[in-house]
């Protein structure tokens, strides 16, 4: 036998540990009294502490950000790789995302949100689709988001804080989009809302609550350029709603999760795309 078998096959199993109810401080039931409190519902929305968002360079990131702030954050730190200001990361490089991760820890206080924006795009035939491409792809979606997530849940569990984490996935990691081709681009969407899953398991134990937001076709940047008319026209014509979403639209599902109202949210995937999915 060799080594590698005899490892399987003595091996233990890890196992998740559920929380029995013995960590009320990280995850406080939201139990309000509204005689002592004058704005229950306003302070029900609101987001306290530090929050890291990965991914600025988007339009969609940056209207998150003001909502955000606006519903009581006031200290950000932005993990890109574009924008000059941003704290430049590489979600990829486990290494230089859990140094970040600690400084902004150490050097602006206990994270208690973080929000996973970042983007590529990729749309190649899939049998003429690139191999590099392919792992880049998945490399920033999947793995990205696992490093990221995992950075971030660690510093939540050592200073014993708790926290939200909100992994952008899209419609397109549970249905196949059309008119565009994107292999990639579904397949590691859909590790996402699975990773999310999974995590929203492993760690309420440590008072982190996972959670996604799946959105539509929207109104950004990337979904304005000329090239794209016949495609956006393709996405109206089977939307309900028979439009694509502002940007503003996502901030509500932002918040919710982020929020003290969302604090018995775990696990879900939060779709806005005005019925497109259906």
């Amino acid at each position: 036998m060799d080594d590698r078998r005899e490892d399987l096959t003595s091996r233990v199993l890890p196992t998740i540990t559920l929380d029995a109810g013995t960590l009320p401080a990280l995850q406080p039931p939201n139990i309000y009294h509204p005689r002592a409190d004058p704005n229950p519902t306003v302070e029900l929305f609101r987001v306290h502490g530090v929050a890291i968002i990965a991914g600025r360079a988007g339009d969609l990131a940056t209207t998150v950000i003001q909502a955000l702030a606006e519903h009581g954050v006031s200290t950000f730190a932005i993990f890109d790789v574009v924008r000059p200001e941003d704290v430049k990361v590489d979600v990829t490089n486990a290494n230089a995302v859990k140094t970040s991760v600690y400084d902004v820890s150490e050097g602006l206080g206990i994270i208690s949100l973080l929000v996973n924006f970042v983007e590529v795009v990729c749309c190649e035939h899939a049998m003429e689709h690139s191999l590099d491409s392919w792992r880049r792809t998945t490399d920033v979606y999947t793995t990205g988001s696992f490093i990221i997530a995992q950075a971030a849940a660690q510093e939540m569990a050592e200073n014993k804080w708790g926290g939200s984490i909100i992994l952008v996935a899209s419609i397109s990691g549970s249905r196949v989009n059309f008119p565009q081709t994107q292999a990639a681009y579904n397949a590691s969407k859909a590790a996402v809302i699975m990773m999310k899953n999974y995590l929203a398991v492993e760690w309420p134990q440590h008072g982190i609550r996972v959670n996604n937001i799946s959105p539509g076709y929207m109104n950004t940047i990337l979904n304005e350029i000329k090239g794209l008319e016949k495609a956006r026209k393709a996405w109206v014509s089977r939307n309900p709603m028979g439009r694509i979403g502002e940007r503003e639209e996502l901030c509500g599902a932002m918040v919710l999760p982020a929020s003290r109202a969302g604090s018995y949210i775990t696990g879900a995937d939060i779709v806005v795309d005005g019925g497109q999915s259906l």
